[in-house]
Order: structure tokens, then sequence, then C-alpha cells
């Protein structure tokens, strides 16, 4: 018998997003084939009396599904979808003993047990599953699908390949030997000094406070997780962030290495001004790379956005949910 941990949810409204009247909301929990029970939001447009298709979101890297997955969530499910969004394992609201570590195999199974979840649900049509990821996690979105042939449609939103930051810094700019080697060691000193201490220590999440040469994209982030805009007390970008060693497997375990063998459908959106807009074009570029399956593989670039407008708009309405809607409507019938 699969066992569940038990959990410690929430029931009051905590979302930093307003609650949609026209969907209906509940908390449940399932568990991924490594025995975590993972705690997701549910959302199911009302008086839906048909099986719907349904979509699985996660993400940023780092967020909590109260963050920026819930209102991708809730926006798709007033759009006619049953939607979860989930906390991954380690982190939030899901279980896990060790708390504020990731990995790219734990993590894409979160995804392929949210699509187990969904095929189970009797309001939900099996054969028309989704996923959105957010931020690292549109990374993660990509490899599930890579390896879920259940899964029909993908959207991947400001992405990053979070594989490729943590073994070549951000714009590639660590990325020699000699470089990896310097943090593999550092890990390595790390993972003595937690053992000496008895606990993890953290790496510290977003900067607090910022300084003022600080480069634009952690000032995006700041003007996000720091701020009544995104902040949340179970984020880990809001707060204390990962453990030091929480990621440490990410630097030799590249996770889009056959997203050029995806058949189903797959939507890449990014900001055109985002810092992090190479790792799109690059995932699309090699997504499509002798695939026979490119028809259906869209990269939309949004002029003048950054990396943070797709979390939340951006007070400028940036995410484009009519085409998202459009994306899924036509690649879940």
């Amino acid at each position: 018998m699969i066992k569940k941990e038990k959990l410690n949810l929430t029931n009051q409204w905590d979302k930093t997003f307003p609650r949609s009247e026209k969907v209906n909301h509940k908390k449940v929990t399932f568990v991924n084939r490594y025995g975590i029970t993972l705690a997701a939001d549910v959302y199911m447009p009302k008086n839906q009396k048909e099986r719907l298709a349904a979509i699985a979101v996660c993400g940023p890297f780092g967020a909590v599904k109260e963050q920026c997955a819930g209102l991708y969530a809730q926006t798709m499910a007033e759009r006619g979808f049953l939607t979860i969004a989930f906390d991954p394992s380690f982190t939030g609201e899901s279980g896990g003993n060790v708390r504020n570590m990731a990995s790219p195999d734990i993590n894409t199974e979160d995804f392929m047990a949210a699509v187990d979840f969904l095929s189970m649900q009797d309001e939900v049509d099996p054969n028309r599953i989704g996923l959105i990821g957010i931020c690292g996690w549109g990374g993660m979105a990509l490899n599930a699908a890579a390896l879920d042939i259940r899964v029909k449609a993908t959207l991947a939103s400001t992405m990053y390949d979070m594989t490729r930051v943590n073994a070549n810094g951000y714009f590639d700019s660590e990325n020699s030997e000699e470089q990896r080697y310097q943090k593999k060691a550092a890990m390595c000193a790390q993972r003595i000094a937690d053992l000496k201490a008895d606990e993890y220590t953290l790496g510290g999440g977003v900067v607090d406070s910022l300084p003022e040469d600080a480069p634009f994209f952690v000032k995006d982030y700041y003007d996000y997780y720091k701020t009544k805009r995104g902040y949340h007390p179970r984020s880990l970008n809001s707060n204390g962030g990962w453990n030091i060693i929480g990621c440490e497997s990410f630097m030799n375990q590249p996770i889009l290495k056959y997203i050029n063998e995806i058949r189903s459908a797959v939507l890449i959106i990014h900001g055109e001004k985002a810092h992090s807009c190479y790792f799109s074009k690059d995932a699309y570029a090699n997504m499509i790379q002798n695939n026979k399956y490119s028809n259906n593989k869209e990269l939309y670039l949004i002029p003048d956005a950054v990396h943070t407008d797709l979390y939340d708009g951006g007070n400028k309405n940036a995410i484009p949910f009519d085409k998202i809607t459009d994306f899924f409507t036509t690649y879940l019938r």
C-alpha cells in the first residue's frame, strides 16, 4: 500500500493573488514514486459537468504554489481547465524529511506524479493532460515532457535550465573545468561542515537589503520576492533560500539532453528583455533540431518584458493568457 505522509496544510487563503469567484478551490495531496507526499491546490471551473482537460503547474524555482504557479493555475481554471498548482518535494507544504533540497530526478518525478494524480480524477479526461513550468520548473517541465508520453502539451514560461546555470554560472560566465572543480570542492567541504553541525546551512534567498549596484536581474527578483508583490512566508526565495548543497546534483545532470525527442506540443514564452531569455532561445533551437515533430513547437517572445513580468504580469499584463489558452485548447482537445 502506498502511504501518505501527514502534512500540515493551511486552510485559509494565503496566496499572493486574489481569489477568483469563477472557480472552486480545494487542497489535495498525492504521492510520487519516491514516497514523498506532495501538497497541491486544485482549481476547477464552477458548474462544469463534463470531463475536463487538466494542467499541472509548478514553479518558479524556490517559490511556492501560493505565488505565481497558483496564479497561472487559477487563471487557466477560469478559462475552462481543471488545474493543480503543487509544491515540489522538500519545499512549501509538501513532504520530504529533509527540507530545502532539489533534485533533477525527483523534481521531474514530481511533475509525473501530478500527471498520475490528474489521470485518476473523475473530472479529468486522462488523454488531455498538460504541464506548465515557470522559471526553473520550465526546464523541469520540458524534461518531464521528454519522459512522460501521457503529457500532450507543455508550456515553459520565463524558463531557466537549472542544470546549465548551476554548472556554467549565469550567462555561462563560469563554464570551465577549473571553475566547476572549485564549486564541487566547496560543496564537498560544505557536506562535512553540515554533518559536523548536524544541520544543513541555508544559502540565503534573494538578497536583502538590495545593494545599489546590484545587477538588474537581482533587482528584478527583489522586486517580486521581497516586496508585497510576491513575498510569501513559505517561499525559499523570499526567505532563507535553498540549502547550500541543495542543488549540488544539478551540476552534472543536464536535464534537456533529449528534448528534441519530444513529440507532443510545446510552447515556450519569454520576455524579450529578460536576463534569462537565452535559456529559452537555446532550448527551443535544441528542441526542434532533427526533431520529426517540430511543427507543434513554438518560441514566443514578449516585447519589453523582463523575467518576473511573466510571474504575475508585472503590472503590464505581460503574461499572454489568451495565447496560452489557445495553445492548450488546440492541443488538449
